[in-house]
């Protein structure tokens, strides 16, 4: 892994421009041939090292069985592991809990969140992941509460994304939590966390941050959101193994959230205690340390944000004005980040268009439902994406226009 410097926002912006870099850092990851790949969204790909070394505990683990997790992971490693975590996140190691992905840590926490009581309400959006607006719902199945759901004004803004949850908390004085997107996986919207979140403490509201495309994308500080209560992704953007994820509660309202199915192995105020009870994926845990390693590495999530944004920057310019697309996530650099989702115009089926870019130019991408802008194509560059493979992209676009 090539090291750089901790870069600031003008070296970054410099550092993503730079193909040879670029290529190097490739060059760490196998890829296999076939189509271009514009769906890094789903998950990260891990690097050649990181795999070895997965491999490698993989190895260790099956063949130690249960005396070494018994006698030093469970004990000594797993809080070695969750103390680098913590410190990566600059926050203190109590906070944090691993899990296996994002969407467990959100379940537990709405699950678990005990601060409700029959009529009050909770706020979901149609930018929010379905698993997510499922289990708000289900809330109001089992603790008698209502759920109230807003949609977005297309196109976005700064502005009205404040005002769709301004609107909403006058309008429901009865509002005690919402979910809220920090990067929504439809369309790549960035949604202004600290503001909103700021909004929804003066009335009294808590925050569940679904953060699971934000870390290792978007540099931030995850103590100054003004959130309590969120749940993250270590298997996209920071490259982990598959089945890796984490819960953030803040130390002060860790009361809020009960043990997971009333877990009493851990003490009460031992955050442990609200992550589901099972037997982890140990040797993925064990390699956190060397994705965090390469993460510090090349730079953070400022010089993979950077990079990102600037392949996304790239096609968008090309096709913002192109008869028959429409990009539906705004250039406001505060909104965006490298995901970004096009419609074309002509064509009801998106479905059928993601076909066409990989059957008629081998482009790989995956249509997006469930937003109320309407369907779309989710077009997402990786860290292996060069500024060639954007323009082979650029022209497949105009193409099919």
């Amino acid at each position: 892994m090539t090291h750089v410097q901790p870069a600031g926002k003008d070296s970054a912006l410099e550092r993503a421009q730079d193909e040879a870099f670029w290529r190097g850092v490739a060059r760490q990851y196998e890829v296999e041939p076939g189509p271009l790949n514009f769906e890094h969204g789903y998950f990260g790909r891990m690097t050649r090292e990181v795999l070895r070394t997965y491999e490698q505990h993989l190895a260790y683990v099956n063949s130690s069985n249960s005396v070494y997790v018994r006698q030093r992971f469970d004990t000594e490693d797993s809080e070695v592991i969750r103390a680098d975590l913590a410190e990566l996140l600059g926050i203190p190691r109590q906070e944090v809990a691993l899990t296996r992905c994002a969407s467990e840590s959100l379940q537990t926490l709405i699950r678990n969140y005990n601060e409700l009581q029959p009529g009050d309400q909770v706020l979901i959006s149609d930018l929010d992941y379905s698993s997510v607006q499922s289990a708000m719902r289900w809330l109001a199945k089992n603790r008698g509460v209502e759920v109230i759901e807003i949609s977005h004004a297309h196109p976005a803004s700064y502005e009205s994304l404040l005002d769709a949850y301004r609107d909403a908390f006058a309008a429901h004085p009865r509002l005690k939590l919402m979910a809220l997107t920090h990067v929504t996986h439809r369309t790549g919207l960035v949604m202004p966390v600290q503001a909103i979140a700021a909004q929804a403490k003066a009335h009294g509201i808590d925050v569940i941050l679904d953060g699971a495309h934000a870390l290792g994308q978007l540099d931030f500080s995850l103590g100054e959101l003004g959130v309590a209560f969120a749940g993250f992704n270590l298997q996209k953007w920071m490259g982990a193994p598959l089945s890796l994820g984490f819960i953030y509660v803040k130390q002060q309202r860790l009361s809020s959230i009960d043990p997971d199915m009333g877990d009493a192995r851990y003490a009460p105020d031992d955050i442990l205690g609200r992550a589901p009870y099972g037997t982890p994926n140990i040797p993925a845990l064990m390699t956190l340390t060397k994705v965090f390693s390469e993460h510090r590495a090349i730079g953070g999530s400022i010089v993979k944000g950077a990079r990102l944004a600037y392949l996304r920057d790239l096609w968008v310019r090309e096709v913002r004005n192109l008869q028959g697309v429409e990009v539906l996530t705004p250039d406001d650099p505060r909104l965006y980040c490298g995901i970004t989702s096009l419609r074309f115009t002509r064509h009801a089926d998106q479905s059928l268009m993601t076909r066409r870019l990989l059957d008629e130019h081998g482009i790989f991408t995956v249509a997006r439902n469930g937003s109320a802008c309407g369907p779309c194509i989710r077009i997402t560059p990786g860290f292996v994406t060069s500024a060639d493979d954007v323009a082979r992209l650029t022209e497949a676009i105009r193409a099919l226009a």
